[in-house]
């Protein structure tokens, strides 16, 4: 929900989409909505395989289904779906890819509710990469993270003002043929579409 509303915010400045798949349990879910998004938008995707993340890193979300929490989206019962320096590693290969296409801006669609789960989705270390980018090349790719301060709630807000069909987007960490209604991510999901008064198009498993 979030990169999606976010290519369709800023797609008149976005030239390259990028999907990442390293092995979690959903990416095969998602990467296929991420392309067909940026085809429509007329948006050039490419998908970057990190394998070698599945294979060295630790986190539920690499584990399988059956690993991924059920419950709420809260620090204790989702810590254990970090992967570890994730939007690091992906963010220096966008750096990199940006450079290499006289790109000035890499960005990420984290929200406020993510700080305090993972480390990798706070202002601190937004700031932080975005130095680090900045110092390493020439270009002087900077990072930006327009949701950073605002909640899951606001960017439904946003999408629901562009006309973003949220069907067409997944968020379920177990990866199966339906969402499964019942893990943090879902659980955020159906909370955000909720409060953003959307009728939630998504088809769950519990249903």
């Amino acid at each position: 929900m979030d990169s999606i509303t976010m290519l369709y915010e800023f797609r008149e400045r976005i030239a390259l989409g990028i999907s990442f798949n390293y092995g979690s349990n959903h990416n095969m879910r998602e990467i296929p909505f991420a392309r067909l998004h940026c085809e429509r938008l007329g948006i050039r995707h490419i998908t970057i395989d990190l394998q070698f993340m599945h294979s060295y890193f630790k986190s539920s979300l690499l584990e399988g289904a059956e690993a991924i929490p059920e419950g709420n989206y809260d620090e204790e019962n989702m810590k254990s779906t970090v992967v570890p320096f994730r939007n690091g590693v992906m963010l220096s290969i966008a750096a990199g890819i940006a450079e290499s296409n006289q790109l000035e801006y890499v960005m990420m669609a984290n929200h406020s509710g993510d700080h305090t789960i993972y480390p990798d989705c706070r202002p601190e270390f937004v700031d932080a990469m975005s130095m680090a980018t900045s110092a390493g090349t020439y270009v002087g790719v900077k990072v930006l993270a327009p949701y950073s301060n605002i909640s899951k709630t606001d960017i439904a807000r946003h999408g629901k003002t562009l006309g973003i069909d949220y069907a067409e987007t997944w968020s379920c960490y177990k990866g199966g043929e339906k969402h499964c209604g019942k893990c943090g991510t879902c659980r955020e999901r159906k909370e955000a579409l909720a409060d953003a008064a959307i009728p939630d198009p998504t088809e769950y498993e519990d249903d």
